[in-house]
């Protein structure tokens, strides 16, 4: 059986964090093919109608009729791990972090993957313009999920039903709302500079999204049951993201309205300063704003305190750490898909790194100081970690170094792809090749595996 991908955002982050640590002692491995391969991966997790210029050539049009039952156009976006479903809110969160990262680290791309980047942010604020394009419903999801896991088909060939799942002011969902607002004011920025057209589009688009979180508040568990639950539950609230969408919003804009707006509802995640992910943003939402050059020192000040708790509760040699590592150096937290908590922490650590470095100043952790070089040393450890320096000497990313994942739980991987068996691959049909214990057919470059579920047992699921 293969092993289970995590979902699309760990990919870039591991890239970015490669990029940033270059300078970060020895090298160990080549982050910058690295950095290729994990841009490379979103192409094989794209839905729709597919570009001249795709690279992953296995992969063909799909999901082409997405929306056709509502009446609207919800063609394009990405499909979540190894599934053929689309969840708007861990993909808005994927697509937040992307930009974040082509704003911090797109200076240290080259050319090719930058340009590359910019595709992979624009083909998800797309689909996102398209499931936003009504004023009162939101389109947030794609996809039956229990039919769709009860059939191992390509793509390409999926037949179980592909329902729209909506928000609106009497079914709300503040969480995937303000996560998609955030999505669209973070890619706004980056497209300022090169596509300033689309960029206003995606920055009107955000203020409107956002105010719609705001105003019919609600968790969108409620509102749509078993059908998000328990495949992307909201487990922390939506207080995070309404928080992580004005601050996105006030970096976009530097008006008034949006710091205020934080101000006045910081308190809710009060505390909560150790988590971050696509259900929990507060670590993120404390080091965006303590980076901010539109805040002045003073208001920066309560967030600049809660990143440094953040980053002592990480560092193993803190007196507060809190966080647990594998006898090979790895960073893990308990639950399934272990790598995307080093991965996504790893981001932080280099993100903030780069704000001390322009405050001149270090994290007090106690007795301990932590300068941005030991940020990024951590961060680096962990990369090299899932590149291959680790008891197995094993590479979690497929496609990078002599020894990856063969058998990943991805099913337009493990079929055979359209040009090699372009006959019609049924619901039933694909279980033999996901039985299959020969390597997948097609070779999804860049995807990471989940990693760990205990300390010392990698598990395949």
């Amino acid at each position: 059986m293969g092993r289970k991908l995590m979902n699309v955002l760990w990919f870039m982050l591991l890239g970015v964090t490669l990029m940033s640590v270059r300078t970060a002692g020895e090298a160990k491995h080549d982050y910058e093919d690295a950095l290729t391969k994990c841009i490379l991966f979103f192409e094989g997790q794209r839905s729709g109608k597919l570009p001249s210029n795709q690279r992953m050539t296995w992969r063909k049009d799909s999901a082409i009729q997405d929306g056709s039952d509502i009446q609207m156009d919800l063609v394009g976006g990405y499909y979540d791990a190894g599934d053929n479903v689309k969840y708007n809110f861990p993909m808005a969160f994927t697509t937040t972090l992307l930009a974040w990262s082509a704003l911090e680290f797109g200076q240290d791309m080259g050319t090719s993957d930058l340009n590359h980047t910019l595709d992979a942010i624009r083909w998800a604020t797309d689909y996102f313009l398209k499931s936003t394009a009504r004023p009162d419903v939101i389109a947030v999801q794609v996809g039956d999920p229990y039919r769709d896991h009860l059939c191992w088909e390509r793509p390409e060939d999926m037949d179980t039903p592909r329902t729209v799942y909506t928000i609106d002011q009497y079914k709300p969902g503040s969480e995937v709302s303000a996560e998609m607002a955030a999505a669209l004011a973070a890619s706004s920025l980056v497209f300022k500079s090169f596509d300033p057209k689309y960029s206003r589009v995606l920055l009107e688009r955000a203020i409107q999204v956002f105010k719609f979180a705001d105003t019919y508040k609600g968790n969108y568990n409620d509102s749509l049951g078993h059908w998000v639950c328990p495949f992307y539950c909201d487990f922390g609230g939506y207080q995070d993201d309404l928080l992580w969408g004005a601050a996105w919003l006030y970096k976009a804009t530097n008006t008034s309205e949006y710091f205020d707006y934080i101000q006045q509802n910081i308190h809710f995640i009060s505390g909560l300063f150790t988590e971050f992910g696509w259900d929990s943003k507060n670590a993120g939402i404390n080091v965006l704003l303590s980076g901010l050059e539109n805040t002045s020192s003073n208001n920066s000040e309560p967030f600049s305190s809660e990143a440094d708790r953040f980053i002592c509760s990480v560092l193993p040699e803190s007196p507060t750490n809190s966080v647990k590592y594998s006898p090979g150096g790895l960073l893990f937290k308990p639950g399934n898909s272990n790598m995307q908590h080093p991965t996504a922490i790893s981001f932080l650590f280099v993100a903030y790194a780069a704000y001390l470095d322009r405050a001149k100043r270090v994290v007090s952790c106690g007795s301990v100081s932590a300068t941005p070089s030991r940020l990024r040393e951590l961060a680096k450890s962990q990369a090299d970690y899932i590149l291959g320096s680790n008891p197995l000497s094993m590479s979690y990313m497929v496609g990078y170094g002599e020894r990856f994942p063969q058998k990943i739980h991805h099913r337009g991987s493990t079929l055979p792809s359209i040009d090699a068996h372009p006959q019609h691959i049924g619901c039933d049909d694909g279980t033999p090749y996901f039985q299959s214990e020969g390597p997948n057919p097609n070779v999804l470059v860049g995807a990471i595996v989940g990693g760990w579920v205990t300390l010392s047992v990698f598990k395949s699921t």
